[in-house]
């Protein structure tokens, strides 16, 4: 029985180079064009880039303002439903001002934790360019650290124009924000006459 399996199993083994073979082709060249299209296929432009940071933004967003209302409304469920006494201060503040701040409070949380909630939903609705996005932002904000103004430099009355590129949405956008960090630098380096 060994005798018989270990020819097929030689046999078996070199199919893939008899194919390669008759075909022309060798192992080699074909790692070296399935990697060329994964490569361009993983390619992002810049154009593509910012798009894509815009739709995402707007995801943020659109999680933004319902967060804070359920935060909201559910703060003031909750702070609203509880027995109050007046005669007894809460830390030393009247118990309606309190649950007031409290339910406030309950909005900011929401509004905080919206764009987080917006940005999952959105990798999670574009997870074959999650990848892709996150090479483009590191490489973004690369350039964006090596641009950028030394924060040292800025004062009370003059603060860094836009320090993180957060408003960046564009290549014209970026070109704008390169001649801000420059034009604020040499006015914060070369002495006014």
């Amino acid at each position: 029985m060994q005798s018989f399996a270990r020819p097929l199993h030689r046999t078996c083994k070199n199919i893939p180079r008899l194919f390669l073979k008759t075909n022309g082709l060798t192992n080699a060249s074909l790692r070296f064009n399935s990697t060329q299209v994964n490569a361009a296929a993983k390619e992002l432009n810049w154009v593509e880039y910012f798009e894509i940071r815009r739709r995402r933004r707007q995801w943020q967003t659109a999680f933004t303002i319902p967060c804070a209302m359920i935060g909201f409304f559910g703060g003031s469920f909750y702070f609203g439903s509880l027995q109050t006494d007046p005669t007894k201060p809460i830390m030393g503040v009247d118990p309606m001002i309190f649950y007031g701040g409290c339910t406030i409070l309950c909005m900011g949380a929401g509004y905080v934790v919206g764009p987080s909630l917006g940005s999952g939903a959105w990798r999670l609705m574009n997870r074959r360019v999650v990848a892709q996005i996150d090479a483009r932002d590191r490489e973004f904000y690369k350039h964006i650290t090596k641009n950028r103004v030394d924060a040292t430099l800025q004062s009370a009355t003059s603060p860094v124009p836009d320090h993180y590129g957060e408003k960046v949405g564009s290549l014209k956008q970026y070109r704008q924000w390169l001649r801000d960090q420059g034009k604020y630098r040499r006015k914060a380096l070369l002495p006014e006459e």
